[in-house]
């Protein structure tokens, strides 16, 4: 577990470690420099716990049960708990880190709908529109011949 000195820093300095590392993780926009950092910046216990915490979250805002959370992130019953009351009761940015990640999937299964959709009337970018309706309607030719 991580540990923190028992000796308390002066608000200033506190205040001005804690601006400068936000302001250091705000200024990466590239999610491989994100990564890298991470990398070398935070443990690898450390990394795993952000995730794991992240992760609770996000599979509580989806209805997710208690029990099925600890199976699928080998997590402690209170862990779970903990960032439940968490997000309950105190927790804006969380929660807001959280609503973007769910609408971003919606967004995601959104536009492969769509695409599956296309799919289905429209040849893949790069084939040849005519023996891409051959090959479509010899397929659907085949569906309809009985057995």
């Amino acid at each position: 577990m991580a540990q923190v000195s028992k000796y308390p820093l002066a608000k200033i300095v506190y205040d001005r470690i804690f601006e400068i590392l936000f302001g250091t993780i705000a200024d990466i926009k590239n999610p491989k420099e994100v990564e890298e950092f991470f990398n070398d910046f935070l443990s690898p216990t450390e990394r795993i716990m952000l995730a794991k915490r992240l992760a609770i979250g996000v599979l509580l805002a989806k209805g997710y049960r208690y029990e099925a959370i600890r199976e699928i992130l080998r997590v402690s019953q209170t862990t779970v708990a903990d960032v439940s009351l968490f997000l309950k009761y105190a927790g804006k940015g969380y929660k807001r880190v959280i609503e973007k990640i769910l609408a971003a999937e919606k967004q995601e299964e959104f536009w492969q709908k769509i695409n599956d959709l296309i799919g289905d009337h429209l040849p893949p970018p790069g084939i040849d529109w005519s023996y891409w309706r051959k090959e479509r309607e010899a397929k659907k030719r085949a569906r309809r011949k009985p057995f």
